[in-house]
């Protein structure tokens, strides 16, 4: 009774201000993820260490942020979705005290593990406002403006990070994440209400225990797999492929654990269903296809004097990443108003196909024509950050079961993590492999067509996933 009380009173409240709170966790929160990117050189210079040592302390964060969203959203249906909220962006806060302070690099890996707990705060916005906002059309819109931001606050993140770096040294931007973090917090706890439809609930820790396990395992195991991309080690190897079946004996074990527990963390009925496997299947292919590609393929091969075209990374930014997380934040709010009205899987279809045209554009024609590489990471914008990003958070939300509205947003974070571990591996190490073969230009098509043809595979996943029917406008 007290859990029904607390959501129709949410209900009722004012959805302009819980979005105002909504809003300021999601751009804190992608601000923590992105701003640093343009900053990790520096970062290396003031630490007195070297960039891989830097990007691990990435890897680690959203290793982290991964773990923590496997579980944190269905913790929030026990205890209270805005207390959990909350938090987390105190942590985020506390992390990023500790990472500006850091005296060595040490340090500023610890600082990042604990803001990573601010992983889940997308699917963990979206389901508060599905709590809030019961008709679909304005939920959808809405929705499609919070999932927006996880594509980026409109290139804004990148610009102000390189800005902040250059003229007042990497500490800063962690200073700046300690200021949003805070100002969210008090957004959240002024003007967002409280839920908690599983009050009373146990939790399920030693589920938690084996699934935090199987995912940790396997993000480790391709973040070590990734290391062979450059030259070919029997030890990273063998530790990549022990850890692997580490996590396959715990996920076994998690897998028996549902299935004997009084009060699962998930059914495993709920494992097998169409409206569990399928979007989850899709999210990581998806993101395999297509996260490495435009964060890395060709931003790279834009800059490179041979065989791209010799841009620098300022203007490189300006020209491709900018208009790309611009186009993403326009279009999102669109697509989501769409979703309802034509179907969740509809435009995650539509959005698919285009993201396989732009791919396509980029692969065969962008690689010898700048304009028309700028015109295939703008479709890929609109189709992928606008629209099948949007979509797949969407989903995530709307297909989990009605008893367990945690569980499928915390898994599919999880999807998006992996697919984007998975993505780092697989087309680098394409690269790698077609290089020896000496046509620089013939190695970055190679590249690009697979991650194409792991997109089309996820575009054939995504017609599995069944639709979410209460989500949609029927007349």
């Amino acid at each position: 009774m007290t859990a029904t009380l607390t959501e129709a009173k949410t209900s009722r409240g004012n959805v302009t201000a819980l979005m105002v709170a909504l809003l300021a966790a999601c751009v804190a929160f992608q601000l923590n993820a992105s701003m640093l990117s343009p900053a990790l050189v520096t970062m290396g210079k003031e630490l007195n260490t070297d960039q891989a040592v830097i990007g691990l302390s990435q890897t680690w964060f959203f290793t982290a942020a991964a773990l923590f969203s496997l579980f944190l959203p269905r913790l929030s249906d026990i205890i209270g979705r805005k207390k959990i909220l909350i938090g987390m962006m105190l942590l985020m806060a506390v992390g990023s005290v500790i990472a500006a302070m850091a005296p060595d690099v040490t340090w500023l890996f610890v600082g990042r593990i604990i803001q990573g707990v601010s992983g889940p705060t997308v699917p963990l916005c979206l389901i508060m406002l599905r709590s809030a906002v019961s008709n679909p059309r304005k939920y959808g819109t809405l929705m499609g403006l919070i999932t927006a931001v996880n594509g980026g606050v409109a290139g804004v993140d990148s610009f102000v990070g390189g800005y902040f770096a250059e003229h007042f040294g990497f500490r800063s931007i962690f200073w700046l994440m300690v200021v949003l973090a805070l100002v969210a917090t008090a957004l959240i706890a002024f003007l967002a209400g409280e839920s908690k439809p599983a009050a009373g609930t146990s939790m399920d820790w030693l589920g938690v225990f084996f699934i935090v396990v199987a995912v940790g395992a396997l993000l480790t195991a391709l973040n070590e797999g990734s290391k062979l991309v450059g030259a070919f080690a029997p030890g990273t190897l063998m530790l990549a492929i022990g850890l692997v079946v580490v996590a396959a004996v715990a996920f076994y074990a998690f897998w028996t654990v549902e299935k004997r527990a009084k009060q699962p963390m998930v059914e495993t009925v709920h494992l097998r269903q169409r409206s569990t496997w399928a979007p989850l299947l899709t999210t990581t292919l998806t993101m395999t296809g297509i996260f490495a590609v435009i964060n890395g393929i060709v931003p790279a091969y834009v800059q490179a004097a041979d065989p791209g075209f010799g841009i620098g990374p300022t203007e490189m930014s300006l020209i491709i990443l900018t208009p790309y997380a611009l186009l993403g934040w326009l279009v999102g709010p669109l697509s989501g108003r769409l979703a309802p009205i034509l179907g969740y899987t509809k435009v995650l279809r539509l959005g698919m196909l285009g993201s396989i045209a732009a791919l396509a554009i980029i692969a065969f024609f962008g690689l010898s024509s700048l304009p028309m590489m700028i015109a295939g990471t703008v479709l890929l914008g609109i189709m992928y950050a606008g629209t099948v990003n949007i979509m797949l958070n969407g989903l995530g939300v709307v297909l989990s079961p009605a008893g367990n509205p945690g569980f499928l947003p915390g898994m599919n974070a999880g999807a998006f993590n992996l697919g984007a571990g998975l993505s780092f591996l697989v087309l680098p190490a394409v690269l790698v492999a077609t290089s020896a073969l000496g046509d620089a230009q013939a190695s970055y098509l190679s590249v690009v067509v697979t991650g194409l043809v792991i997109t089309v595979a996820a575009f054939a996943a995504s017609l599995l996933i069944p639709k979410p029917v209460e989500a949609e406008v029927t007349e």
